[in-house]
């Protein structure tokens, strides 16, 4: 029985349809651990620990090149909270052009016998526009951003969408009344409302910044509620004080846009509703089972997408370096063992590869001797031999 270890109240819920299959928070040398925001970077990490899912899409509590170093798969559960962050970034759309912060707070700190009186005197100086007809862009159209889009397009707004790693599948989730832009800057040039949706990388970070903010529409409103550092604060500022910028709403609050009327700042909520962590808990759940299970590897961060359906009765999992000749002295050091080979699957993420054997027949006593001399081989991480239980 594998062992689970959580770091989180809420996701442990995740794990309760599993609990006849795994036992939880009873060691801390567990195979997996299912986690949300706790920081693993000075953690130390059981050699048996197998696979980490993050319940979320960000995954930087997470030290990737010590996980894997250990042999340890990496995974986020991507769009389990993909309608929580739709629903608050229309929200702040609305907000954006109905001033409704600043409407309330006013509202809070005016009351008495002539409110009314003073209501009709006041209001227009919080009167807004409507969203209908204005030109939205969603930088980055994946799980969350497509979900934005679509929403835009259904309240009247003419939407361009850029990606420029769009897949088939996010494709076909976007409607075909949203235009599709070939750049970032034909994204942006004509657009009223400016959003990114994007994985923060070094390709991303600061991909909002002074030269894009100098092609935007004059008065442009500007989100982010993807991560920190994709829309570079200091030239925002700038363009605010200029007034190039009408204003910037964000999730991710830092020193420089703090106190301002023109920025709204929410406490990295995005994802903090209740269905979001339940989704969360329970794919993550659901993606340490697999893997544990059959190898197989899907949404990983840190290792190849590789998925081989599990029709044999053993399969022989690896996660080495992504060198030459790997493949070649796996496949010797199995037929040195007297082992056929039904059949083999590799894939490679930049200096890492995984390779899943598939096996008819393999002795018990050699299990533990397979595992040593595979291991042996010099830039495997980690080997392990799984058990179909329909066929083992």
């Amino acid at each position: 029985m594998y062992q689970v270890k959580t770091y989180n109240a809420i996701v442990q819920a995740g794990l309760d349809r599993f609990t006849d299959q795994y036992q939880v928070n009873q060691t801390d040398d567990a195979d997996g651990y299912l986690i949300r925001s706790v920081d693993l970077h000075d953690h130390v990490f059981p050699k048996n620990l197998k696979v980490i899912a993050r319940c979320g899409a960000g995954f930087n509590n997470i030290p990737l090149d010590k996980a894997t170093a250990n042999g340890t798969a990496v995974f986020n559960t991507p769009g389990s909270n993909a309608n929580a962050v739709k629903e608050l970034m229309v929200a702040m759309l609305i907000a954006s052009t109905r001033n409704l912060f600043a409407a309330a707070d006013y509202a809070a700190h005016n009351s008495g016998a002539d409110i009314s009186k003073r209501t009709e005197r006041d209001k227009t100086k919080f009167n807004g526009e409507e969203l209908l007809g204005k030109t939205l862009a969603v930088i980055g159209v994946g799980h969350v951003g497509s979900l934005v889009a679509n929403a835009a397009n259904h309240l009247g707004m003419k939407v361009i969408a850029y990606d420029p790693y769009l897949t088939s599948d996010a494709a076909w989730r976007i409607s075909t009344d949203i235009h599709r832009a070939q750049t970032l800057d034909e994204a942006i040039k004509q657009a009223d409302f400016v959003t990114v949706h994007v994985p923060k990388n070094s390709e991303t970070t600061g991909m909002i910044g002074a030269e894009q903010l100098a092609i935007m529409k004059q008065g442009v409103a500007l989100f982010n509620f993807a991560r920190g550092g994709i829309v570079d604060n200091a030239a925002v500022v700038k363009a605010l004080d200029a007034g190039k910028a009408r204003t910037y709403y964000t999730d991710f609050g830092s020193d420089e846009i703090l106190d301002r009327n023109d920025v709204v700042v929410t406490p990295h909520i995005g994802g903090s509703t209740a269905e979001a962590e339940t989704n969360g808990a329970i794919q993550g759940a659901e993606t340490i089972m697999t893997y544990l299970e059959t190898g197989n590897i899907l949404n990983s961060v840190n290792l190849p997408n590789l998925q081989v359906p599990f029709t044999t009765p053993y399969r022989i999992t690896l996660i080495h370096k992504n060198i030459p000749n790997m493949v070649g002295q796996i496949a010797t050091a199995l037929a040195n063992a007297n082992i056929n080979i039904e059949g083999m699957s590799n894939a490679a993420r930049e200096d890492v590869a995984y390779t899943v054997i598939d096996v008819k027949h393999l002795q018990q006593e050699i299990e533990d001797e397979l595992v040593t001399r595979l291991g042996k081989i010099d830039a495997v991480f980690r080997v392990r031999i799984l058990k179909n239980p329909a066929l083992a």
